[in-house]
């Protein structure tokens, strides 16, 4: 089994385009939800990458725990986090999420945490002020325009990075919490409403990302230090030695 230990968050990434022919192996590592979840989707691009997210996260976590990916069972609580239901192992606490071709899962045998990637595309109408605090949205109006749309992704991952990390899910007020934005501020949570310590409580970092990506990562890691461990998978790989266990 891996371990990670109290400094490090795993950050693990695959592409998510697997040929056809491959979905039915994908299909055998997911458990009857899942399955019945692939029949609503429209398009089958779209279905074959959340077969692909879901069987890579399901391989991954198994090396965790030690067991084989379709022995994993998902709790899912009140606002939708998901947590894993394997009576006598050590609680993991994870973080999935995936746009366009590419997922990330985020790791930690020590705290909870969340995370984010969005595929940087063109907005066709200013929608930051629906979505945004007011001082997350003057921070980003007052940014060069040749630096608003990654401004804008950069503000937009942190804040579902830490909502998902949180576990309140959209029941936290978008306009409850800031977080920094621009280019010459680190990555950090400002302030919470009704919590004005949670900025030494919870730590954000910025994810490194292929181009027209952005991603951030939210731990709440009580003031500890972590950093970021990067690894990397194949589906394919995955899929082809777990249906060998």
């Amino acid at each position: 089994m891996e371990a990670i230990g109290p400094d490090t968050i795993d950050v693990w990434s695959w592409k998510l385009d697997i040929p056809t022919s491959d979905v039915g192996m994908s299909i055998a590592l997911l458990s009857l939800d899942e399955c019945v979840r692939t029949i609503h989707f429209v398009h089958d691009r779209d279905r074959r990458r959340f077969v692909a997210a879901r069987t890579g996260m399901r391989v991954i976590l198994a090396r965790y725990l030690g067991v084989s990916p379709e022995a994993i069972g998902f709790d899912y609580g009140d606002n939708g986090k998901p947590s894993v239901t394997i009576s006598g192992y050590h609680p993991i606490h994870f973080n999935l999420s995936h746009s366009a071709d590419l997922a990330v899962l985020a790791v930690s045998d020590c705290y909870e945490l969340g995370i984010d990637i969005e595929e940087i595309r063109f907005l066709k109408e200013d929608i930051a002020k629906w979505f945004f605090s007011r001082r997350e949205y003057q921070t980003l109006r007052s940014l060069p325009a040749e630096h608003y749309l990654d401004g804008f992704y950069r503000c937009w991952t942190r804040k579902e990075a830490f909502i998902k990390a949180h576990g309140a899910g959209l029941s936290l007020p978008l306009d409850s919490f800031d977080v920094t934005l621009d280019t010459s501020s680190q990555a950090r949570l400002e302030r919470l409403e009704g919590d004005p310590d949670a900025p030494e409580k919870w730590m954000m970092l910025e994810l490194s990302t292929p181009i027209n990506f952005a991603g951030a990562v939210v731990v709440s890691s009580g003031g500890h230090e972590v950093s970021l461990r990067y690894r990397r998978e194949d589906i394919r790989q995955m899929v082809n030695l777990a249906s060998r266990m």
